[in-house]
């Protein structure tokens, strides 16, 4: 039984200034999900990604979450609401520690009531975090890093975690790590939504996944039937 949509995304049209970034595109991610958006750089992938959490609002359609309209909220209402962005690039303060980055993801005042449970949580899933509360973020390395963005993310207590590049930048050993994670979370009840330019491994570890060429959705469905797609094949696996 499919579940319902936690995200709805309509015929949306985003511009930057004069230049059309996304044109009327339609996407759904359903509660419980882990769902990916796959496409080269400049398809439109980040620019999904702001106009989902506020940053960008679409000139024509709508987005929905949990049944309400977000399409015109800001972002700290739209985190608030529930859904949270693991930026791409990680965006750490470097000069402050574990600790304070993550409790810079709990601001939102549903966050603050729910800041010592999300703490222990993020803990459990990076035990090494555990241990470094005190180091700053610019001595660790590229995968510690991410661990970091990604427990800041899940300090806002969200319903929908979104991930932009989650891979980019790492030895192939701590992406594996990073995946597990992601599994361990859509197994808590967080719904995450991934982008990814690792197409075989995504196409592994994802339940569903859109493509995105220029600003368009050209392929969707399950991960399983982008595997066995002839387009996609030709195109990713090269085969």
């Amino acid at each position: 039984m499919q579940s319902e949509p936690i995200l709805k995304i309509q015929n949306i049209d985003v511009f930057h200034g004069g230049f059309q970034a996304i044109w009327n595109l339609s996407m759904e991610v359903r509660e419980g999900e882990a769902c990916a958006l796959i496409g080269a750089n400049t398809a439109g992938k980040s620019t999904l990604l702001d106009t989902i959490n506020g940053v960008n609002h679409p000139k024509s359609g709508s987005i929905t979450f949990m049944g309400q309209d977000i399409s015109k909220l800001e972002p700290f209402e739209i985190v608030d609401l529930g859904i949270t962005q693991v930026p791409e690039g990680r965006r750490l303060f470097p000069e402050m520690t574990v600790m304070d980055n993550l409790i810079m993801g709990s601001y939102t005042p549903n966050a603050r009531k729910h800041k010592d449970k999300n703490l222990q949580r993020v803990f459990d899933l990076f035990p090494k975090l555990k241990d470094r509360q005190k180091q700053l973020a610019k001595t660790m390395s590229g995968g510690e890093q991410q661990m970091v963005a990604i427990g800041r993310g899940l300090m806002a207590n969200p319903k929908l975690i979104m991930i932009d590049e989650m891979s980019l930048g790492l030895a192939p050993i701590i992406v594996d790590e990073i995946f597990k994670t992601l599994h361990k979370i859509k197994a808590q009840g967080v719904t995450v939504l991934f982008v990814e330019q690792n197409v075989v491994k995504t196409l592994k570890e994802a339940d569903r996944a859109y493509i995105i060429e220029t600003g368009k959705i050209t392929l969707s469905g399950t991960a399983l039937e982008l595997r066995d797609n002839e387009d996609v094949r030709k195109a990713y696996f090269g085969v």
